[in-house]
C-alpha cells in the first residue's frame, strides 16, 4: 500500500515508487516535476542508462526522437544506444542493431488482430493471403532493444540489461520465409532504431516484391516527424498498420508513468492520421492504453477517447489491462469494475470500434 505525498491519502492504487496519486498529480503536476524526474534517474540508473536525455553543447546530436539527445565526448544518449565518440556519433545505425526476432504464428495475440489482415483478413485480396484470420502464415515479431520512454510499469523492461550483439538489417531481413505475412516491430521501442528497421523493410520488401508482406509498428509514438512519415509510407504500400500506445491523457500523469511528455505522441498520432484517408480497410492507425491501477482511470481514457473521436470515431481503440510489473508491481491488476468504466467512457466519447485487448487480467 502507498501513501500520497501530496494528499496523504494511502491506497493500494498508489505506486510506493511514484508516491503519488492521479489526483495530486492532476491538480498540480509541476509541484511534483522535480520529484517524478528523480524517480526515472533513480530507476534508470541501475542499468547504466542517463537519468536524463543529454543536452550539451555540442555538435553531436541525434534526430531520431522527441529527446533530442546532443552528447558532449564520451556521453551516451537517453536510449542508450549512442554515444559521443571523438566528435562523431556512433551506434545505433542500419548494421547496428540490438534486437530480437522470432516467427509468430497468424493469428497472434498482437494488439491490431481484430482489426488487421492477420487476424481478419482485412483488405484480402490485395493485402491479406486468406479471407479471414491467415491460418497457417506467421509474423516476423521484431523486438528492439531500446526505448525513448521510461515506463516504470514496463512488461518488456528486461531489455535494459543489455542490448546484446548487433545485427545488420540484412540478417534480419533474411528471416523473413515464404510463410511470412508480416514484419512487426515492437520493443521496447522501434523509434530510436528506426535506421535499422527501415532498412529492414526496404530489403525485405525488395526481395518479396512479388507477394503480400505488411510493413507493421507497435509504439510509443516519440520519434521524429520526418521518420515517422517513412514508416507511414511503408506501411500504407504495403498493407501494414502503426499502432500507437497512447499510455496517459494528463501530461503530469502520462510523466509520473514513462518519463516523458505526451505531446509529441499525441502530434504524431495526428499525422499518421492524415495520412490514413487513402487507404481506409486494412485500417493504418490503431490505439491502444494501458489500464495502469489507479492512474489510467475512466478520466484519463475519455481524456484519450474525445482525443480520437475529434480525428475519427471510427479508428480502432483497444483498453489494455494492466499485470502488475517492474517498477510498479506493488499495484493491483486492473479490477474489472475500472475496465468497465474505462469502456463506458470511451464509447460516451463517442468511439464506435473499441474493445478490452486481454480480460483475462483484469481482477
Amino acid at each position: 500500500m502507498g501513501t500520497c505525498m501530496g494528499c496523504g491519502r494511502s491506497s493500494r492504487e498508489i505506486s510506493k515508487t511514484i508516491g503519488v496519486c492521479a489526483e495530486c498529480l492532476r491538480a498540480d503536476g509541476e509541484r511534483w516535476r522535480e520529484h517524478i524526474d528523480a524517480v526515472h534517474a533513480r530507476a534508470r540508473r541501475r542499468f547504466g542508462l542517463p537519468g536524463s536525455a543529454p543536452q550539451s553543447e555540442s555538435d553531436v546530436a541525434c534526430d531520431l526522437c522527441l529527446h533530442g539527445c546532443r552528447m558532449a565526448e564520451g556521453e551516451v544518449s537517453f536510449c542508450g544506444l549512442r554515444r559521443n565518440e571523438v566528435g562523431t556519433l556512433v551506434g545505433g545505425g542500419a548494421d547496428d542493431g540490438r534486437v530480437d526476432w522470432y516467427h509468430d504464428p497468424l493469428p497472434t495475440n498482437c494488439v491490431a488482430d481484430w482489426v488487421c489482415p492477420g487476424g481478419t483478413g482485412a483488405g484480402y485480396p490485395d493485402y491479406a493471403y486468406l479471407n479471414g484470420p491467415e491460418i497457417g502464415y506467421a509474423n516476423l515479431a521484431v523486438f528492439y532493444r531500446a526505448c525513448s520512454f521510461d515506463c516504470l510499469f514496463c512488461q518488456n523492461w528486461h531489455f535494459r540489461r543489455g542490448l546484446g550483439r548487433a545485427k545488420p538489417a540484412a540478417e534480419l531481413a533474411n528471416a523473413v520465409d515464404d510463410r511470412t505475412a508480416c514484419i512487426c516491430y515492437f520493443g521496447g521501442d522501434p523509434g530510436p532504431q528506426l535506421p535499422h528497421a527501415i532498412r529492414t523493410s526496404e530489403l525485405a520488401l525488395e526481395a518479396n516484391s512479388d507477394r503480400i508482406l505488411r510493413i507493421c509498428w507497435e509504439t510509443n509514438g516519440g520519434m521524429s516527424p520526418s521518420w515517422l512519415d517513412r514508416m507511414i509510407e511503408l506501411s500504407l504500400a504495403s498493407g501494414g498498420c502503426i499502432k500507437f500506445d497512447l499510455k496517459a491523457w494528463d501530461e503530469a500523469v502520462h510523466r509520473a508513468l514513462c518519463g516523458v511528455s505526451n505531446r509529441r505522441t499525441l502530434a504524431n498520432f495526428q499525422r499518421v492520421a492524415e495520412s490514413r484517408r487513402g487507404r481506409p480497410v486494412p485500417p493504418l492507425l490503431i490505439a491502444s492504453t494501458p489500464m495502469v491501477t489507479g492512474y489510467v482511470d475512466a478520466g484519463e481514457i475519455a481524456g484519450i477517447a474525445r482525443f480520437i473521436a475529434q480525428i475519427d470515431p471510427g479508428i480502432p481503440y483497444a483498453l489494455l489491462a494492466f499485470g502488475p510489473q517492474f517498477e510498479m508491481s506493488d499495484l493491483p491488476p486492473t479490477p474489472r469494475a475500472q475496465a468497465e468504466e474505462c469502456m463506458a467512457a470511451a464509447r460516451e466519447a463517442g468511439l464506435t470500434n473499441v474493445r478490452i485487448g486481454n480480460p483475462w487480467l483484469l481482477r
